[in-house]
């Protein structure tokens, strides 16, 4: 008996599910018969790029598509295993030959991206004078890799991974017509598995299908992929956002004694994280990530989300440090001052700094900051703006409560302390300046944190 994933196989455009962006734009072309001589298909994988591919062949030449069918019109061709300069000389020679049946003879390249820098100049010259007669559709699910002389001559479809509900719409059809008998957390697990891979998705089913002679549930099947109960996950996250060791330990406990491996556990933590993102997990992500074999694209893009988070709404958990009487100002709003326009053939005069006395006050001090950041680097203004600050001790510290924000102000030093007097020292950090009940009940919760950079 065949596997899931081929005997669903769409065999027309209206079979496909998921891509509609794509499939309602082909259908007019093929209705109007603009034919392009190449297509591109980028995307990750099990999306239906082939499918789709195949299914184009067909339709272009008005051949009925069955999944076994050789017609010597379409050509397959696997760029892994052929990606020599000869193998696309070869290619470009019998594309000259007229097609046997149909209108067009059709070359299917997937992996494009596999061929060497000597294959693609090859078949760029096929591209740039093509045979009326030929159509090339190539797939890929590293874009990146192929030259933009190649895809600038390419008609590009842009693929994309099913969204959760239209795959569990689709496997759950699926499962009416093979008589699967599953209940609706469990397909939310192979859904949630999948990762929006059509073809992932269904190979999953295909294996649970087989778990029980009665209905699969979702008990049957975390345990039969070795998965932590989505509630003992849950508790490890409120507990951690608690403070609660604790629980952390008896349910990791738990899960371990269970036969769960520990990159699992911190796979779905991470999932969980990514899903509704919390700064104050901030680290936990971080942390979490150097478990697994590798830090995957989708781990990156939740820390960067939590990092962003962290950024507009979030103060870093520190210790407090309580200053003495300290002298607490919130910087005026200023503008940037206005550039005169240059008289003509006249060379412009060097910025003026303004520098401020060793008695200067605090006030004074930050005003003289500001208008020499607006007026060698106005795009910082309002980052400076935003910060408060204290002088004691012949001690000015600037309060960011942004991390990002203070990797920028360090960058720029050399302009505060152009306007500072020499005795005074500077100090830039991230911390936010604890006259604000509430922040410093988060700090003293959290019990402080360390630096880590978003690499993305």
């Amino acid at each position: 008996m065949k596997a899931l994933y081929r005997r669903y196989r769409p065999k027309t455009l209206a079979d496909v599910v998921g891509q509609e962006q794509i499939t309602d734009v082909l259908k007019k072309s093929l209705e109007n018969g603009k034919i392009s001589h190449a297509y591109l298909f980028i995307g990750p994988r099990g999306t239906g790029k082939t499918s789709v591919a195949r299914i184009l062949a067909h339709e272009i030449n008005h051949f009925n598509y069955e999944l076994e069918d050789d017609y010597l019109d379409i050509i397959e061709i696997d760029a892994a295993s052929n990606t020599g300069v000869d193998n696309i000389r070869d290619l470009r020679e019998r594309a000259i030959i007229a097609p046997t049946k149909g209108k067009y003879k059709v070359y299917i390249i997937d992996e494009v991206h596999m061929l060497s820098k000597s294959a693609f100049n090859a078949l760029l010259k096929t591209l740039e004078e093509p045979p009326e007669h030929v159509v090339f559709i190539m797939a890929t699910t590293d874009v990146q890799k192929v030259p933009i002389t190649i895809t600038s001559r390419s008609q590009v479809y842009t693929f994309k991974l099913a969204d959760p509900s239209t795959m569990f719409e689709h496997l759950k059809n699926i499962c009416k017509k093979e008589k699967i008998s599953i209940d609706d957390e469990a397909l939310k697990i192979v859904v949630k598995r999948g990762g929006g891979s059509f073809r992932d998705s269904l190979s999953l089913l295909d294996q649970v299908s087989t778990l029980s002679d009665d209905k699969v549930t979702a008990e049957l099947l975390e345990r039969a992929l070795g998965l932590p109960q989505e509630a003992a996950v849950k508790n490890i996250l409120d507990a951690y956002n608690n403070g609660d060791n604790d629980t952390i330990r008896s349910t990791l406990t738990t899960l371990i004694e269970s036969g769960i491996k520990c990159d699992i556990i911190a796979s779905e933590l991470i999932d969980a994280i990514i899903a509704a993102p919390v700064a104050s997990q901030l680290q936990l992500l971080d942390k979490l990530t150097k478990i697994l074999p590798t830090d995957a694209p989708n781990v990156k893009l939740g820390k960067l989300l939590v990092a962003l988070c962290q950024q507009n709404n979030y103060v870093p958990a520190q210790p407090v440090q309580k200053v003495p009487a300290p002298i607490i100002q919130k910087a005026a709003t200023i503008k940037a001052p206005e550039p005169a326009p240059a008289p003509v053939e006249t060379p412009k005069a060097a910025p003026v700094v303004t520098t401020v006395k060793n008695d200067a006050s605090a006030g004074e001090i930050w005003q003289a900051i500001l208008s020499n950041i607006a007026e060698k680097s106005p795009m910082l203004t309002s980052d400076f703006v935003s910060s408060k600050y204290t002088l004691k001790d012949k001690t000015l510290t600037i309060y960011t409560g942004n991390y990002l924000k203070a990797k920028k102000m360090e960058n720029r030093r050399a302009f505060i302390a152009e306007v500072v007097p020499n005795d005074i020292t500077i100090v830039i950090t991230k911390e936010t300046l604890a006259d604000d009940p509430e922040v410093a009940n988060i700090a003293a919760l959290m019990g402080g944190g360390e630096e880590i950079e978003i690499d993305v």
